[in-house]
């Protein structure tokens, strides 16, 4: 496993990226759901995910000390810890970002590749089921005769790329975006055409994606 020491235990990279123009929703869906200070669209965002969890506090410092950054969100669960620094000078987010690998002992290409668990399309979604997604929405409404595309893949983090591509290519609309744990999901409504535009984005953006080998249950 492609760890090393750091100063104070040896930290496993799950994944890296930069988000290099927030998109509209995308922005405001990470601010609505995040216990940190808030980015905009526009404005560049590096994230990271690694274990042990609690590991993140140590990396957001050295972040916060060296470079010109924001901090967005810092998140410790079960198994994995996430954090999130961003700004309007991507120079100074992208060295946030090489310090934190840095003090990690860890490199981009030590982190997993995307394994995508289901990607789905699900066409002219019924009325009642609709209004059952909004009840836990974390973004926009999903309408009745929409068509809904969801995804679920490991590690988290990168759904995040997919849903800031996804909105690039297509007027979809960001219904659902879970980012931390196990496994991150995506929900996208919008007309077939737009969702059909919207997934192949995904489907290119993950499969840019280098790294280490992904068995999915990593």
């Amino acid at each position: 496993m492609p760890t090393q020491k750091g100063s104070q235990t040896s930290i496993e990279l799950r994944g890296a990226l930069v988000i290099d123009q927030m998109q509209p929703q995308f922005a405001a869906t990470i601010a609505a759901n995040s216990d940190g200070f808030f980015p905009v669209a526009g404005q560049t965002a590096y994230w990271l995910e690694v274990r042990p969890g609690i590991v993140i506090h140590r990396l957001m410092d050295v972040a916060l000390k060296s470079c010109d950054v924001t901090p967005g969100a810092m998140i410790t669960e079960r198994s994995y810890g996430t954090l999130e620094v961003h700004g309007s000078d991507q120079g100074q987010v992208r060295e946030a970002g090489s310090e934190m690998l840095r003090a990690a002992g860890a490199a981009e290409a030590d982190g997993l590749k995307p394994h995508v668990l289901t990607h789905e399309i699900i066409r002219q979604i019924d009325a009642h089921q609709a209004m059952m997604v909004n009840r836990t929405r974390s973004g926009m409404l999903v309408l009745g005769e929409d068509t809904l595309y969801t995804l679920e893949v490991n590690p988290a983090v990168w759904v995040l790329f997919a849903a800031n591509e996804a909105e690039k290519a297509a007027p979809v609309r960001l219904v659902g975006l879970e980012n931390n744990g196990a496994v991150g999901r995506l929900q996208l409504a919008g007309t077939d055409a737009a969702i059909e535009a919207a997934v192949a984005a995904v489907d290119r953006a993950l499969d840019s994606v280098g790294g280490r080998s992904n068995r999915g249950n990593d």
